[in-house]
C-alpha cells in the first residue's frame, strides 16, 4: 500500500508535532507555514491525499480556500484548532472540512484522526455521487416522459411505441436516452415557434 501523501499547513512555530507523528506512521509529509501558502495552488501541484491544518482559528480566507479545494479536487481536509465557538464550527462544516478537532493535538491520536477523516470523506463522497446520479436519472426520466408525450401527440404513438422509438433513436445515435429526449424536445420547440 502506498504511503499517505499529507500536506500539513501549520500556523504555529511549534515542534512540528503533526509532521513528526505522521512521518512515524509512514506518511509522506510536506509542512508549510500558513502565511506562505496558496493552498489551492499547492494542492494542484502536489495532489496530496489529505490536507491537515493546525491553526488557532480558520479565517475566512482559509475557509474560502478549503471550499475551492473541495470544489476543484475533492479531498479530505482535517483542521486542528483552538477555536471552539459554535459559529466557527458551523462555518467549517459548511466549507466541507472532514474533521475539526478542538484542543486535540495529541501525537498518539493524530494518525487515527486523519484515517477516520479520510474514511468519513470517502463515505460522504460516495453518498454525494449517488445523490448526483439519482438526480440525473430523475431528470432524464422527466425528459423521457416529456419527449414521449410529444411523440404521442405528434405521431399518434402509444406510450410504449413512443418509448421504443426514443430508445431506438438513442441506440442508433449511440447516446443516452435522456440526451435523445432532450433532442426530441428541442426539435418540437423549434417546430412550434
Amino acid at each position: 500500500m502506498a504511503a499517505l501523501n499529507v500536506l500539513v499547513v501549520d500556523e504555529f512555530d511549534s515542534e512540528r508535532l503533526l509532521e513528526t507523528s505522521l512521518r512515524q506512521h509512514g506518511c509522506e509529509v510536506l509542512t508549510l507555514k500558513l502565511k506562505e501558502v496558496n493552498m489551492l495552488q499547492i494542492v494542484q501541484t502536489l495532489h496530496p491525499d489529505v490536507v491537515v491544518l493546525n491553526l488557532y482559528t480558520p479565517s475566512e480566507t482559509v475557509l474560502k480556500m478549503i471550499i475551492e479545494i473541495n470544489h476543484s479536487y475533492s479531498l479530505p481536509v482535517v483542521i486542528f484548532a483552538e477555536d471552539q465557538q459554535t459559529e466557527t464550527i458551523n462555518k467549517v462544516i459548511k466549507a466541507g472540512v472532514s474533521a475539526y478537532i478542538v484542543d486535540g493535538l495529541d501525537a498518539k491520536r493524530i494518525k487515527s484522526i486523519v484515517d477516520i477523516a479520510i474514511a468519513r470523506f470517502k463515505e460522504q463522497h460516495a453518498l454525494k455521487e449517488e445523490l448526483k446520479k439519482t438526480k440525473t436519472q430523475l431528470e432524464d426520466r422527466k425528459l423521457v416522459d416529456r419527449a414521449k408525450a410529444i411523440l404521442i401527440k405528434s405521431q399518434g404513438y402509444t406510450e410504449d411505441q413512443a418509448y421504443h422509438a426514443l430508445r431506438k433513436l438513442a441506440m442508433d445515435r449511440n447516446i443516452a436516452i435522456g440526451e435523445m429526449a432532450k433532442n426530441v424536445i428541442s426539435m418540437a420547440e423549434l417546430f412550434n415557434k
